[in-house]
């Protein structure tokens, strides 16, 4: 997949053995599932533990050196037997050829015209890597009996991916082959890489990673060494960290979610030739057609002959692409970052503010989103902000008051101020906590765009700096805008401005469909998927991060898929009922961890 990797080209280590006793390795990958199954270090220990896990699995791959399958040849090498492979098995493969399309990697380049919303590119099921065919494969024994392997399809496709590897008859040979042999995802990062972001939004998800990783790899070289049910898997006497580390990447940066054959439910794919797209801004162009039970995509834009084409990955922030798929995207408009808020318990209005919160449908402590466009924050933040904000009067009003119940319906609305005082109140105190995470960072915004001017830097560190820069921007332009609503409404507050008022036959206005009309928060029509969830206590033996699979349904009433990266999570919902009902799952909350920066909910009156 092009901007999702880049190949170092090896040599086979055929014949390479372990330079450590069967004992003596699994003394080390025990100690590094204990390690990694401890409870969660106390807060601002999180890099020190990051270094001792890292410290083991570096002892882990220096005794696994060259144990690792690598295949002969150039990446580029296998692209003709994965187009002739995909051609017998009934995909489409006219109108397009991979190409290198240089910092963006591997992609497709047309061949010929193709118009916008033309059916290129179709992939039948039979070609897909899915649970299923896991299922149905050498893994199945041991599939059936691991729990694990049962509740997170995204490490059975992993594993699954890697028994295959190991097969030379497997029939996805040609489609594995064409696998990039490393990625750019920070489970490859060096250390000092990593360092880069320490004091970032972002780090916390870069440090779970690895080590859910590694507690996963730990977990299952134990299980592949010890269960009876193992003992005819392709990794019984080769299964080393670098491996799990390929097939998490290749699988955290492809997978999706297909509707199973009977179309009663979803199943997480690999979907050979259609992963070769690269990303660009649009909208969703690829859907699963259950009559003809295939992968489709449909043309974004008219493509000239000789261009490369794109497809939409979907909303993702950039710190979700550099994790997850390795890549920065410049020009991501739906670039964002979490901040974390909650009303403190000890507060003395805590129980009103969380009942008025209730009544719109928002816990009291969540995780929000902070966004790299104005209006820089949701309608649901913004309603939280103004609970958050408001005196025990206005309190009053809201729970007791004249057309209360109303009343909750306007709280995401800008139109519809609570006061130009609680207006005042919240905007500046979003100016002020930007301005205090800003300051948080080890480095300025300036002296990121320095350092990005170097033209030796290596790919690694050029994500971090500008993963880094883009959290800054956000928060840059969140307190500029915050500082410019609170003289905004200052100013009407002086020349003594009427306070606009919400009317009954506001409701038509506020429940339009049009997606950008002011929806009332309690209709639950969050802008990100991510914001207004519970915040987590905990986090289950082997779970990295919540899956977000996008599946949807589109006008055309065929099931519409969305990139999806994330493979240290557990699977998510999303019931699809004959390919044509709408999408019935949301993604989950982000775990607490996620946000550095607000660790205990904030006292309102702070």
């Amino acid at each position: 997949m092009g901007k999702k990797s880049r190949v170092k080209t090896q040599k086979s280590g055929s014949g390479a053995t372990t330079t450590a006793s069967p004992k003596e390795m699994m003394n080390l990958i025990s100690e590094l599932l204990q390690k990694c199954s401890s409870p969660a270090p106390s807060s601002g220990k999180e890099w020190e533990e990051y270094i001792q896990i890292r410290s083991l699995v570096e002892k882990i791959r220096k005794k696994q050196k060259g144990l690792s399958t690598v295949f002969e040849g150039s990446r580029e090498d296998s692209f003709a037997d994965l187009m002739s492979w995909a051609q017998e098995n009934g995909a489409s493969c006219d109108g397009f050829t991979i190409t290198n399309f240089g910092t963006e990697g591997y992609g497709l380049r047309t061949t010929r015209d193709i118009k916008a919303e033309e059916l290129f590119l179709w992939v039948p099921r039979k070609m897909l890597m899915t649970v299923e065919s896991a299922q149905n494969s050498v893994l199945g024994p041991i599939y059936s009996q691991d729990r694990i392997l049962q509740a997170m399809g995204n490490v059975t496709l992993a594993l699954h991916l890697l028994c295959e590897r190991g097969d030379p008859a497997s029939f996805w040979s040609p489609y594995i082959r064409s696998l990039p042999q490393e990625y750019d995802t920070p489970l490859y990062y060096q250390q000092e890489d990593v360092q880069l972001l320490l004091g970032t939004q972002a780090v916390q998800d870069v440090l779970n990673q690895y080590k859910n990783t590694a507690r996963q790899y730990a977990y299952f070289y134990k299980l592949v060494q010890t269960h009876p049910a193992a003992s005819k898997l392709p990794l019984k006497d080769g299964f080393s960290f670098d491996d799990y580390r390929w097939a998490v990447s290749s699988v955290m940066t492809r997978q999706n979610q297909i509707p199973t054959v009977d179309g009663s439910r979803v199943t997480l794919a690999l979907i050979p030739l259609w992963d070769m797209c690269n990303h660009t801004n649009g909208l969703i162009t690829t859907g699963y057609n259950l009559e003809d039970d295939r992968c489709e995509c449909v043309a974004l834009q008219d493509y000239k002959k000789n261009e490369q084409i794109y497809i939409f990955y979907g909303t993702r922030s950039n710190a979700e692409f550099v994790i997850h798929n390795g890549f920065f995207f410049q020009d991501n408009a739906h670039d964002r970052v979490k901040i974390k808020l909650g009303v403190s318990k000890s507060e003395r209005l805590y129980a009103m503010k969380a009942e008025v919160l209730a009544r719109a449908g928002i816990p009291a402590s969540c995780v929000f989103a902070l966004h790299c466009n104005d209006p820089p924050i949701s309608a649901q933040l913004l309603a939280f902000l103004r609970v958050f904000c408001m005196t025990e009067e206005e309190l009053k009003d809201y729970l007791l008051g004249e057309r209360a119940i109303n009343k909750i319906f306007t709280l995401g609305n800008s139109d519809f101020p609570v006061s130009w005082e609680n207006e005042i109140k919240l905007w500046t105190f979003l100016e002020t906590r930007a301005a205090l995470l800003l300051k948080t960072y080890k480095t300025t915004s300036e002296e990121d765009r320095s350092i990005l001017e170097k033209p030796d830097l290596s790919l690694h560190t050029r994500l971090a700096v500008q993963l880094r820069l883009a959290e800054k921007q956000i928060l840059e332009n969140a307190s500029a805008s915050g500082r410019a609503k609170r003289l905004q409404f200052q100013e009407k507050l002086n020349e003594g401005a009427p306070l606009p008022q919400f009317e009954e036959s506001d409701i038509a206005l506020l429940e339009n469909n049009d997606p950008d009309a002011k929806l009332p928060v309690i209709l639950h029509k969050l802008e990100e998927v991510e914001e207004g969830q519970g915040i987590e206590e905990e986090e289950p033996l082997l779970n990295g991060g919540k899956g977000d699979y996008g599946m949807g349904t589109g006008a055309n009433g065929k099931t519409v898929l969305e990139k999806t990266p994330k493979v240290l999570g557990d699977v998510g919902s999303g019931l699809i009922a004959n390919g044509s009902s709408e999408q019935k799952g949301v993604q989950e909350a982000e775990n607490c961890s996620a946000s550095r920066t607000e660790d205990r909910p904030i006292d309102a009156s702070a």
